[in-house]
């Protein structure tokens, strides 16, 4: 064992359950204070020259040190969002299945500008008008089978479009 890990493992035998005593006056969490404790030693272990064990008692250095490890992380805390509980926004905030099915919206909306005139007039006719293939023939004045030839391809297309913008399902 090295000189250093002697004098490290003897401000561990000798502070540590000082040091541990000091930190959960100011944190309730038994777990974050040893969290605290190991990092005062860790930052101690990596500045042994400022530990003179012969100049007098490093127990202010280590408190030091703990104090600061404290205030670094009271800070980070501080930096951080807090949860507020508020049930009126939660309750006016979209559901995930609504984003999503906003989402998808947009993306099929964007698709099918792609699409020729024709065959984004044709699918909004059967998928989003709800017609029946005559209806759709009736309103776009033409033929059925032109209706169901385009609407084939245009389901076609618009596969190919979302690939392309990167939908994969």
């Amino acid at each position: 064992m090295t000189a250093d890990e002697q004098l490290l493992r003897a401000l561990y035998d000798e502070h540590a359950g000082v040091l541990h005593a000091f930190v959960l006056r100011y944190v309730p969490d038994r777990q974050r204070a040893e969290d605290v404790v190991q990092e005062t030693l860790l930052r101690a272990w990596r500045n042994l020259d400022a530990i003179d064990p012969h100049q007098g008692n490093p127990r202010s250095y280590l408190f030091s040190v703990a104090r600061n490890v404290l205030t670094d992380q009271w800070r980070a805390e501080q930096r951080r969002p807090r949860l507020v509980q508020n049930d009126e926004a939660i309750e006016s905030a979209a559901a995930a299945d609504d984003l999503e099915r906003m989402l998808d919206g947009w993306l099929v909306t964007e698709a099918l500008t792609r699409l020729s005139p024709e065959h984004r007039a044709t699918i909004v006719e059967l998928y989003y008008g709800g017609r029946s293939v005559a209806e759709a023939a009736a309103k776009l004045g033409i033929p059925a089978g032109t209706v169901k030839s385009r609407a084939y391809y245009a389901v076609r297309s618009l596969r190919t479009v979302l690939e392309e913008m990167g939908v994969v399902r």
